[in-house]
């Protein structure tokens, strides 16, 4: 059979960056009521002509000298993002169109959860034969989004992009090849008001904010990651001893690390949320990037990933490196 193997990563941040001291220069609040809350210490925040897809181009040109490979070289681009540079053309059409490459382009909006989501996606296409290798990313531009004056949404949020290149490889069907080995994704439309834009072209006609109910949120992400991770190693046999890395979406510390100490996984848990701040979809692939390139995450581990969205929108992943 068919793996999607993930053969390189790549990333890209906005230069500046905003510490919690510099929000309080126009907000009332604290470095230390920040971090206690979150585990955040700082984000990156889009320039004023920078764009989503500008983010999403320099990190997949980052994940293509890695790997080696040209933009000739991949038949897809799948592009994760809540903030596309315009309703349409999708992000991942600009970003293909920037790098010169053919094949199919499209965008997942899965919020939070839409790396995994678009991940579930690529394996897809890739197992079937219906394309040998493709770009995923993840990039946010969601300070964009924010309301300054809402402190309880202004503090979460930061920019960047991150990225995969995946690629058939052959693989005996069993927990120890190398590649996506398992995905699920699940979504519970009940709770959309829990994580929320204010507007929107089909209701408002404009953007809006981002609005939030910070406790019921919490509720959720602490409940729901849990049972799809169980689930997860119900269905595909793996034990929670045999995981090498866990690779959460970095939405929140005070999420995080209790998943993790139930886990068992704390000494294994990739954490970037403190300089990243949660950057939606972005997080994962950034989080990924900086494991892989400090020499933690290395080939033959197996690494778990979860995420966490509004819609609400959930799932987790098993990855052999």
């Amino acid at each position: 059979m068919q793996r999607a193997r993930i053969i390189a990563t790549g990333s890209y941040l906005p230069k500046k960056i905003m510490t919690n001291d510099d929000l309080t220069k126009f907000m009332e609040t604290t470095h230390e009521w920040i971090y206690s809350r979150t585990g955040i210490n700082q984000r990156h925040v889009v320039a004023e002509n920078e764009n989503t897809s500008d983010l999403a181009t320099k990190a997949c040109k980052d994940a293509l000298a890695t790997a080696g490979l040209s933009a000739s070289d991949i038949d897809f681009v799948i592009c994760a993002t809540t903030t596309p540079d315009q309703v349409f053309p999708s992000t991942a059409s600009i970003v293909q169109g920037n790098l010169k490459m053919k094949g199919f382009a499209f965008d997942i909006q899965a919020v939070c959860s839409g790396f995994v989501f678009a991940l579930n996606v690529a394996k897809n296409f890739i197992e079937t034969g219906q394309a040998k290798r493709g770009l995923l990313v993840g990039a946010e531009a969601m300070t964009n989004l924010l309301d300054w004056d809402d402190r309880s949404t202004a503090v979460l949020f930061g920019d960047g992009a991150g990225a995969v290149v995946l690629e058939a490889a052959p693989g005996k069907g069993t927990m120890d090849d190398q590649g996506v080995l398992d995905c699920l994704i699940k979504a519970d439309g009940s709770c959309h008001d829990v994580l929320y834009m204010t507007g929107g072209p089909g209701s408002t006609g404009d953007m809006g904010k981002i609005s939030m109910n910070g406790q019921e949120l919490f509720r959720h992400a602490v409940e729901k990651l849990g049972n799809v991770i169980i689930e997860l190693f119900d269905k595909s046999g793996v034990k929670k001893e045999q995981i090498d890395w866990f690779v959460p979406h970095q939405a929140n510390a005070r999420i995080i690390k209790p998943a993790a100490k139930k886990l068992g996984l704390e000494d294994k848990t990739v954490l970037t949320v403190d300089q990243h701040a949660n950057t939606s979809a972005a997080s994962i692939p950034l989080a990924l990037d900086v494991a892989v390139k400090d020499g933690r995450i290395k080939k033959g581990d197996l690494v778990l990933i979860d995420a966490l969205g509004a819609g609400l929108h959930w799932g987790a992943a098993l990855i052999r490196w």
